[in-house]
C-alpha cells in the first residue's frame, strides 16, 4: 500500500506541533497576533457602533471575513508549495504558527495554577488582582470560595474555548477555520456580554460563537470524561453530569464543558455569578462539594490533559477529512 503525504497530513502535523510550541513557549510575549486583532476591532467599532444587531452583525461578518481571508491567502500559498512537489514542511509550519498564536491552553493553565497558589496561601488580593487573565467578574466580591469557584469555571470554558475549538476548527478548514474561529472567539469576549451596550450590538457575535463552538464543546466534554480518572474521577460521573446539569446552563456549551469539568473533579459549581454588567444565578453543575485550591491544581492538570487528547483527535480527523475529500474527488 503506497503512502502519499497530502495537505491533509501537513494540516494534522501542523496542529500537533502548534500545541507542543504552545506547551513550551506560552502565548507570544510581545505583539501577540490575537491581542492585535483585538485593537484593531476596538478601533473600528469606534465607527461602527450602532445600538443595532445589523450594526453589530456587519462589524462581526467585516473582522472575521478579512481574518479568515487573511488565513485563506497563507494557506493557498503553503498548498502550493505541496502540490508543486516540494517539501510539504512550509504547510505544516504555516498551519502550526497559525494554531500556536491562537492557542491559549498553556497560559491558562498556568494562571490556574497560580491562583491555586495564592488561594492555597490565603493571599486573597493577589488572587483578585490575578481573576482578570481567567474571567470578566468582579473579584472585590469574591472571598476565596469564590475565586475558587469562578476560577474553575473559567478553566473549564476556556479548554474548550482556548484550544478544542481551535484545534478542530483547524482539522475542519486550515488555517482559515483557525484564525476565524479565534477571530469569532475574541469578539464573543469583547462585545458578547448582556451589557446595555452590547446587548444588540454583541447579540450576532455571540450567537456566532455559540454556533462554531457546538462541536468544540461536546468533544471537550467527550474527552473530559476519558481522561477523568488521571485525575481521580470517574467517567460515568463526569457523563452524569453532562446528561443531567449541562443544560441547565444559560449557554449551550459553557454549560457541558463545566459540568463535565465538575463531574471529572467530583465539586459543584454554579451560584452567584457576579459580572460588570450585573448579576447572574447559575445552576448547580455537579454534586460534589464547594471546590478548594488543590481541586483548582486538578482543575489545570485536567485542561492540559484534554488539550492533548482533543489535539490527537483533530488530527487524526484532519487526515480523515483528507480522505472524504479525495474520495469525493474520485467520485466526480
Amino acid at each position: 500500500m503506497n503512502f502519499r503525504w497530502t495537505r491533509f497530513h501537513s494540516r494534522a502535523a501542523g496542529l500537533v506541533l502548534g500545541l507542543c510550541l504552545d506547551r513550551m513557549l506560552g502565548d507570544p510575549r510581545e505583539y501577540h497576533p490575537v491581542a492585535g486583532f483585538g485593537r484593531v476591532a476596538g478601533t473600528l467599532e469606534q465607527r461602527t457602533y450602532r445600538d443595532s444587531r445589523w450594526a453589530g452583525a456587519l462589524h462581526t461578518l467585516v473582522l472575521v471575513g478579512a481574518v479568515t481571508t487573511m488565513g485563506a491567502a497563507a494557506s493557498t500559498v503553503a498548498a502550493s508549495t505541496v502540490a508543486g512537489r516540494r517539501s510539504p514542511v512550509l504547510d505544516t509550519v504555516v498551519t502550526a504558527s497559525a494554531a500556536w498564536v491562537a492557542l491559549g491552553g498553556t497560559s491558562l493553565a498556568r494562571t490556574g495554577a497560580q491562583m491555586a497558589a495564592h488561594l492555597r496561601n490565603r493571599e486573597v488580593e493577589s488572587a483578585r488582582t490575578l481573576l482578570p487573565s481567567l474571567c470578566g467578574r468582579d473579584p472585590s466580591v469574591l472571598d476565596i470560595d469564590g475565586l475558587a469557584r469562578a476560577s474553575l469555571e473559567s478553566i473549564a470554558e476556556n479548554t474548550s474555548d482556548a484550544t478544542v475549538g481551535v484545534m478542530f476548527w483547524g482539522a475542519m478548514a486550515g488555517v482559515p477555520g483557525i484564525l476565524g474561529y479565534r477571530a469569532v472567539n475574541t469578539l464573543d469576549a469583547m462585545i458578547g456580554y448582556r451589557s446595555p451596550r452590547y446587548l444588540r450590538f454583541g447579540w450576532f457575535a455571540a450567537r456566532l460563537d455559540d454556533v462554531v463552538n457546538l462541536a468544540p464543546a461536546r468533544l471537550t466534554g467527550a474527552v473530559t470524561a476519558v481522561v477523568s480518572p488521571a485525575v481521580g474521577g470517574r467517567p460515568s460521573q463526569s457523563l452524569r453530569a453532562w446528561r443531567l446539569d449541562a443544560s441547565r446552563h444559560p449557554s449551550p456549551n459553557a454549560g457541558v464543558a463545566e459540568a463535565t469539568a465538575a463531574g471529572a473533579l467530583g465539586v459543584s459549581l454554579g451560584g452567584r455569578t457576579q459580572y460588570a454588567h450585573g448579576v447572574e444565578i447559575r445552576p448547580t453543575l455537579g454534586a460534589g462539594r464547594a471546590p478548594t485550591p488543590d481541586d483548582l491544581d486538578r482543575a489545570a492538570t485536567l485542561s492540559v490533559l484534554v488539550q492533548v487528547a482533543a489535539t490527537a483527535v483533530s488530527a487524526i480527523l484532519a487526515v480523515t477529512v483528507g480522505k472524504a475529500h479525495v474520495l469525493v474527488r474520485e467520485r466526480r
